[in-house]
């Protein structure tokens, strides 16, 4: 599973997730991507579960580019435990992802081959996910 080697804090605030996602919004390596459509927070075992799904179903075929990374730590108190006595210690990471979030990006597969996997990398995420083609640069430097 993914997390950091090291971090400069140990523990972190739990932030918030308005707006739209600032980077990461279009496809920039592969051909076709998944799109987050609302914001969640991604456990590192829900990524490698959806990576997983992918490269099941394209059978070692393309490229698959991971474009989140867990690395926020999320503590979690035991059952039945009175509040007070500090923060408990850290349970999970996970990636913080905002609406328009590009999470995973395929190459060198069919559109339909893509479409499914993504799909299938789809259910194994907690928020709604879309799948886009890359936007094709038609004559860029015409004029």
């Amino acid at each position: 599973m993914l997390l950091p080697k090291r971090t400069k804090y140990r523990k972190q605030q739990r932030g918030r997730m308005k707006g739209q996602a600032h980077r990461g919004n279009f496809v920039a390596y592969g051909d076709y991507g998944l799109v987050a459509l609302e914001p969640c927070w991604i456990k590192s075992n829900q990524i490698e579960a959806a990576r997983i799904a992918i490269n099941r179903y394209v059978k070692r075929g393309g490229k698959v580019w991971i474009k989140i990374f867990p690395d926020k730590p999320v503590s979690k108190k035991p059952a039945q435990v009175r509040m007070g006595s500090g923060k408990a210690a850290n349970e999970y990471w996970c990636a913080v992802v905002r609406p328009g979030r590009v999470l995973f990006e395929i190459a060198g597969v069919t559109e339909e081959q893509a479409r499914e996997a993504m799909r299938l990398a789809g259910h194994k995420l907690p928020c709604k996910t879309k799948f886009i083609a890359k936007v094709k640069e038609e004559s860029a430097n015409e004029g």
